[in-house]
This record gives structure tokens, C-alpha cells and sequence, in this order.
């Protein structure tokens, strides 16, 4: 197994009484698209900022989703009940935009149908896209927000190739560290990670993450970005403000949240299986966001599978595997972005030393 962004990949196996590490050399991978048959575009709207990003599956992907967030956009989310009809979908979107955002899976759609992609029902072929929104009105102008031609533009421009991270499609406008008073959060944004098996198996992760909590890196414990400290210059670790009983009564601010995104394989699942994955991905979002899941966030995680691989899909490895993945991606969707300075919003690297 290698990790997409690591020095080296460490493999550990019992040889009789023996323990055996090995290291092999990590390998710079696309994201969500290492993932044969899935395609990503971004469209993004500088003038505010704020954009939607395409997953798209045109050969058709199962999939499932698990929606923990007390505030959720959504769209077709019920349609992915094992229990229900159609079994595989043609996109995803994830759009900022609020509800107003939701419009985007629209001009996705027109762009499938153009193609002859959808479900067919013997009059039309009918795409299945389903979606969902992050709140991010309050960066900008909030008039400004994606329309159908944002899913259009954004399934027009996506490929196979490596997937573009930071302050794009859905991450444009997207914040993380609002637990505390205003003027003291941080950008984030766009986010991937693969891991690609010795075997075949391809599991990866994509993100938006613009949550309430901070954004922890799990291989060290540390907060690497989030709600900012009184002079602007540090990071006050919300966890150790919540322990210590410093917030009173915490309340984030209703309706500028929801951490958004996708997992993705090429093994073999079906929908209830494809649900279990996406239910298992969101340990990533605990391992990497804190608080998260909180009645502010619409946090939403959908599952994609292509049935490319031809092994035995274990469930439980690639429900694992996308958590980790779902985890490296969040990491990355805050290193990544470049910060909007301008609205008070710095990021990793714009932070003042």
C-alpha cells in the first residue's frame, strides 16, 4: 500500500517470532481520479469567491451515502437507499453556494444528457447526480452563487488527470475555525488522497472542508489550522477551549459550515455496501476536524463504486482505507489553499510568523 503524500510506506508482518519493516519509496498520485472511470472539474467563481466541483462516472458507478451533519443540502440522497430502484449514478456535485448551490447538479445533468448519459427509460436516458452544498454566503457576496452553468462549465472541464487542489470549485469559498467570535477563522479548501494496493484495489477521497472545528493533522495530533487566537497570530486549539470550559456556552454560527465529499473505489460493491464505506469514511472526518458533526454542520459523504477491480472487494479494508483517505484529503484541503488575506482569511501559509 502507498500513501499519496509520504516519504515512505511502512509494512509490518510476523515472520515466526520475527517482526519485518520494510520501506518503499511513496508515489505523488492524481487524487479521486487514481480511481479508473471518474473524472474531476472544478468551475470557480473568482468574482466572490465561490465555485462547484464534478465527480463524474459516465460508464455509471454504485453508490451509497451517509449524511451525519445537523444541516444538510442535499439532493437525490434518497434515491441511494439500498432499498430503492436505480442503482448506479452518472456524478456527483459539490457545490458551495448554501442551497441556492444546489442548482449546479442541474447543468450537470443538461452536460450528461448531451452525451447520452443516464439511466434509461426507454424515452430519455435520465443522468443520476446526486449533491450537495456547503455554506460559504458570507465570503463575498453573497449574491454572487453557483448556478446550473457552474455544473455545466465544471463537468465540461473535468478529466482523468490529477485532481487540482486549494481554493477551487467547491473549496473556493470554503472556512474552517468558527466556533469562536468572527474575524478569526481560516481559509481551507479542495482536498485528495489515494491509496493504490499491490493488487489493484484503488480507493481515494475528495473534500471540501469547510467546517465548524479546526482541522487536525492525525499523524501528529496538532491543530494545523482553525480558529485563530485574539491577536490573529496563532491557533487557539478549540479542543483545549472546550476542556477547559473557556467558551461558557460555545455556539458556532448557524449556517456557515458543512464539510462535503466523496470516496471512491474500484472494487466491486453494492449500494448497501457502497453505504457502509461512506459511513466508515466519515472516522476521517473525526480523525481530522474538530468538533465535526456538530447541528451547524451539514457534513455529507458520498460513496462511488466502479467494479473495475476484479479481487474480493473486503468491505471492512476499503471502508478503512477510505477513512484514512478521507483524512490525508482534509489535511490537504488546508495546506493547499493559498488564503484569502483580503477577507481575513489567511491560511497555513499566509499566516503572519
Amino acid at each position: 500500500m502507498s500513501r499519496r503524500f509520504g516519504s515512505t510506506v511502512v509494512i509490518v508482518g510476523l515472520v515466526g517470532a520475527a517482526v519485518v519493516a520494510q520501506t518503499t519509496p511513496s508515489v505523488v498520485r492524481k487524487g479521486l481520479t487514481d480511481v479508473p472511470g471518474l473524472k474531476v472539474g472544478h468551475h470557480t467563481l473568482t468574482e466572490r469567491p465561490t465555485g462547484c466541483t464534478v465527480i463524474l462516472a459516465e460508464a455509471g458507478a454504485v453508490a451509497g451515502v451517509d449524511v451525519r451533519g445537523g444541516g444538510p443540502g442535499t439532493r437525490e440522497t434518497d434515491l441511494l437507499d439500498p432499498v430503492n430502484m436505480v442503482q448506479q449514478v452518472h456524478a456527483i456535485v459539490l457545490s458551495g453556494g448554501s442551497a441556492f448551490g444546489l442548482d449546479a447538479a442541474t447543468g450537470t445533468v443538461r452536460y450528461l444528457e448531451e452525451k447520452g448519459v443516464g439511466f434509461d427509460v426507454r424515452v430519455a436516458k435520465v443522468p443520476i447526480v446526486p449533491a450537495a452544498i456547503l455554506f460559504d454566503l458570507g465570503v463575498g457576496d453573497a449574491k454572487v452563487r453557483p448556478t446550473a452553468d457552474c455544473g455545466y462549465r465544471a463537468a465540461q472541464a473535468a478529466s482523468d488527470g490529477p485532481v487540482q487542489e486549494g481554493d477551487i470549485g467547491a473549496g473556493a469559498g470554503a472556512s474552517v475555525g468558527k466556533m469562536g467570535p468572527p474575524g478569526r477563522s481560516m481559509k481551507a479548501g479542495i482536498g485528495t488522497a489515494s491509496f493504490v494496493q499491490a493488487d489493484g484495489l484503488v480507493v481515494a477521497a475528495i473534500v471540501a472542508v469547510n467546517a465548524v472545528g479546526d482541522v487536525v493533522d492525525p499523524a501528529t495530533g496538532k491543530v494545523i489550522a482553525g480558529l485563530r487566537t485574539a491577536d490573529g497570530k496563532g491557533l487557539a486549539d478549540v479542543r483545549a477551549l472546550l476542556r477547559s470550559g473557556a467558551f461558557g456556552r460555545p455556539a458556532a454560527r448557524p449556517g456557515e459550515n458543512t464539510t462535503i465529499g466523496v470516496v471512491a473505489t474500484n472494487a466491486r460493491l453494492t449500494k448497501a455496501q457502497a453505504s457502509k464505506v461512506a459511513q466508515m469514511a466519515h472516522d476521517g472526518f473525526a480523525r481530522a476536524i474538530s468538533p465535526v458533526h456538530t447541528p451547524n454542520d451539514g457534513d455529507t459523504i458520498f460513496a462511488l463504486a466502479t467494479g473495475a477491480y476484479e479481487g474480493d472487494a473486503n468491505v471492512g479494508v476499503i471502508g478503512a482505507l477510505a477513512a484514512e483517505a478521507m483524512a490525508d484529503a482534509i489535511v490537504r484541503a488546508a495546506t493547499q489553499s493559498k488564503g484569502l488575506p483580503a477577507m481575513g482569511l489567511p491560511s497555513i501559509s499566509t499566516m503572519p510568523r
